[in-house]
């Protein structure tokens, strides 16, 4: 349910001709409800976040290693789907993690670039 100045940005983008770009236009105007009901069903039914558990885990030593520092981040991540709620178990350790929060942190940075904000306004 873009607009039309909306869909002209993301089809001018595509590089056709403006003939064609007009052509398109008037398609999505003419289908626009047809197109949103037939993407409301192609939408994949994913699992939503509930809740969030967290511990962590260091061993100190063992039978062959005395001093030994190995440590583990235990995360179980309750999540909602379809009204049932599932449960996963993940580990990591600490480097692991940190890398992760760092991969995240990148994505988030990309999702404030225009081009990104472009292409979310049009999914909604």
């Amino acid at each position: 349910m873009i607009s039309e100045i909306d869909f002209q940005d993301s089809v001018l983008v595509l590089g056709f001709s403006e003939e064609l770009n007009k052509l398109l236009l008037q398609l999505y105007l003419d289908n626009r409800k047809e197109i949103r009901s037939i993407l409301s069903e192609l939408a994949p039914k994913l699992p939503s976040y509930h809740s969030l558990e967290w511990r962590l885990d260091v061993q100190l030593a063992s039978r062959s290693l005395r001093q030994q520092i190995k440590p583990a981040v235990t995360v179980k991540l309750h999540l909602d789907q379809n009204g049932e709620q599932t449960t996963k178990i993940l580990q990591t350790d600490p480097a692991t993690l940190v890398h992760l929060i760092q991969q995240l942190e990148q994505a988030l940075g990309e999702m404030k670039t225009n081009h990104c904000r472009r292409i979310v306004r049009n999914i909604k």
